[in-house]
């Protein structure tokens, strides 16, 4: 007879909770947001899996796509980000929230019990499926007056609009205008928001002209279903390298088939990091300084053949113009052994202007070595605002919002 005792699911929730709490991902916490987390059963919104699986830090598959080598439809986040994003939203009792993305409905369900009996959640999905999914798991664990409605999320909800906070829980590249007109003055929305080939959790406040980020961190999201801004293409006939853009670039990534078969050069920076020390700073750097910033997925086979190693072969910033290109790499520095590992950071150029391109971002590593800390500050004003009313800073252009970051 099998003895071994097995960990209840509230002894696995707090140890989940505990782990992200000491681990202070993105430096956010909220002792209400820890309340809620530690309070509804994520297992009960994951019943397809082991209560293991469901208080592991990881993010779950709802709903998978069965194209070859496409992201799953929906997915319940990673608990780490959900924590500081609920942190970033600013939850009070009474608000009025609506969420983009329904997923599991477990996101809504700490949201109702952060807003209490006086607020209202609703939720959203362009995914029947989706929706149905999260009503069911909702009515099951007991939040049947949180509202579940399925429809494209960029549209907002109107009928039961102002909020006082928008959250999405899915990438959104274009930041439609309903998502501002919906938020009554003064209040925060936070998105996953897409740009050159990255993903941050920004949280913005609505003031009268413009949203006004005051929190930008590293995150992971599914793309929103429905906007085609964001492009991909590979460089090789083999797909090895592949390059990553937005509609305002004039990117075409077969014009670097020759570069990359050509040997490359390399510029080489004073910035050095630890073996799991982030260096995804430079990256926003990069998006706010240079406009042909876009990401590079660099496969093993490729480098096996020469090609120098991207500091993360599967998601690294790149700058290209036309037939040259050039991508942030890095290398081990010799230590005494027995002493943690450095690796010095750099940029690797191919092609007529690699070089060129490679100092180019060099500078953007030195300026973020010289401050690791430093946030942007990112504005959406409406399409159309004229110049002279935005601040200053590099303006990316979306079809419903003027982009403005800055340092």
């Amino acid at each position: 007879m099998n003895t071994t005792a097995h960990p209840s699911t509230e002894v696995l929730r707090n140890r989940l909770i505990d782990e992200i709490v000491e681990e202070r991902v993105a430096g956010l916490h909220d002792p209400r947001v820890e309340d809620a987390m530690r309070t509804v059963p994520r297992h009960e919104f994951l019943p397809a899996v082991s209560v293991e699986t469901a208080y592991a830090n990881q993010y779950v598959s709802i709903k998978d796509n069965p194209a070859e080598d496409a992201l799953p439809f929906s997915c319940a986040s990673k608990p780490d980000v959900v924590f500081f994003m609920l942190v970033q939203l600013q939850l009070d009792a009474g608000h009025r929230v609506f969420e983009i993305g329904a997923g599991t409905g477990l996101n809504a369900a700490y949201m109702r019990r952060l807003v209490g009996p006086s607020g209202l959640v609703v939720t959203g999905d362009i995914d029947g499926e989706v929706t149905a999914y999260a009503r069911k798991t909702l009515d099951a664990t007991g939040f049947r007056d949180i509202e579940v409605i399925t429809r494209d999320g960029v549209l907002g909800a109107e009928e039961l609009a102002p909020f006082d906070r928008i959250i999405a829980t899915v990438g959104v590249w274009d930041p439609s205008p309903a998502l501002q007109n919906q938020l009554t003055p003064g209040g925060r929305l936070v998105l996953p928001l897409r740009w050159r080939g990255l993903t941050r959790s920004v949280a913005f406040t609505r003031q009268p002209e413009r949203l006004l980020s005051d929190s930008v961190k590293m995150c992971g999201f599914l793309p929103m279903i429905g906007q085609d801004g964001e492009h991909s293409g590979y460089v090789d006939d083999e797909h090895l390298i592949r390059l990553f853009w937005d509609d305002d670039q004039a990117i075409a990534p077969p014009a670097l088939a020759t570069a990359v078969c050509r040997p490359g050069t390399v510029a080489w920076t004073e910035a050095c990091v630890g073996p799991v020390e982030s260096f995804d700073g430079i990256w926003l750097r990069l998006s706010a300084t240079e406009p042909t910033t876009c990401r590079i997925t660099v496969k093993q086979a490729a480098i096996d053949a020469g090609l120098r190693r991207p500091a993360a072969p599967a998601l690294s910033p790149a700058l290209v113009e036309e037939d040259s290109i050039a991508y942030l790499t890095l290398e081990r520095i010799p230590v005494e052994e027995d002493t943690e590992a450095r690796f010095r950071l750099g940029a690797a150029g191919y092609g007529p202007r690699g070089h060129a391109l490679a100092e180019r971002l060099c500078t953007q590593i030195t300026a973020w070595g010289n401050d690791r800390t430093a946030e942007p500050v990112i504005s959406l004003y409406p399409a159309g605002t004229p110049d002279h009313e935005l601040t200053d800073g590099y303006v990316i252009e979306k079809p419903s919002a003027r982009m403005v970051i800055a340092y």
